[in-house]
């Protein structure tokens, strides 16, 4: 199974030095061994929210769960890439308006590079609403919009494309302070977008992360080792600050199935 858990501490409703922590699993629809552990997850109350794979071939069983369970706090895992080796998928959108997202197999382009010097905003645009537009049709009543492996923070136009829908259909998007960790892997022409527009931003209300932190267990294969590095890592959170920590965890066995060189990180650490 794949998971991705985003733990953010909100700072625009905390009070005093109080943490709050959401804990968010990313990629419903991607297989279905990462439903089964999504949804465990959700209905256990391990995770408050998750956000869905459009494309990808797992997305009717994440939808039927959905529909079942209104009161569950989904969002559209926004997909522009396809990463994996033998497990690919390509665009919604029709492909002769979506050229530049396709690679030589006619798959979404495997890395962020390959989409961000290919793709127009437009054919961008196309895609995310074409995907948000299916989310509706299955009746998944979303709350807000994510990125899949950070495409729609690539190119300035891009997270313009993320904003101006995310408006469109009244959802908040996933918006991060300019951090440290988010300045070595932002283009520098993003991270200059993000300041200079971070007064309008705030005017309008956004909801914003204030730091992107990495899984701080990555390498680290030990459970116990895992265990206390995530505990250390949520110590160090300031108060009235925002976290966003990305953590993957997969079953060994199935990721064999389809791909290899995927170093094991950790989901049973933190719950």
């Amino acid at each position: 199974m794949r998971i991705a858990i985003l733990v953010a501490l909100v700072a625009a409703v905390l009070a005093g030095a109080e943490k709050k922590l959401i804990l968010h699993a990313d990629d419903l629809g991607f297989t279905h061994a990462a439903n089964l552990a999504s949804i465990e997850m959700l209905e256990k109350g391990y995770v408050s929210s998750g956000s869905v794979m459009m494309p990808c071939p797992w997305v009717a069983e994440a939808a039927a769960w959905a529909r079942k369970h209104t009161d569950q706090d989904l969002g559209v895992h926004v997909t522009l890439n396809s990463e994996w080796k033998t497990l690919r998928w390509g665009p919604l959108a029709p492909r002769d308006k979506v050229p530049g997202l396709l690679d030589p197999d006619g798959y979404l382009w495997a890395g962020v590079r390959d989409t961000a010097t290919r793709a127009t905003p437009r054919e961008v645009e196309s895609e995310v609403r074409t995907q948000i537009e299916l989310a509706k049709k299955l009746g998944i009543r979303f709350t807000h919009l994510d990125t899949h492996m950070g495409t729609l923070y690539a190119r300035p136009d891009y997270f313009e494309v993320f904003a101006k829908l995310g408006q469109e259909y009244g959802v908040p998007i996933l918006r991060v302070k300019p951090s440290e960790y988010l300045r070595r892997d932002a283009p520098p022409p993003v991270i200059e977008y993000l300041l200079n527009n971070e007064e309008r931003f705030q005017k309008e209300g956004w909801f914003r992360l204030d730091s992107l932190l990495p899984d701080p267990t990555l390498g680290t294969p030990d459970p116990a080792q895992r265990k206390a590095r995530y505990h250390e890592a949520l110590r160090n959170l300031k108060p009235n600050a925002a976290c966003f920590l990305d953590c993957e965890g997969e079953s060994t066995l199935f990721r064999k199935m389809f791909d290899s060189g995927w170093t094991f990180g950790g989901l049973l650490a933190i719950v």
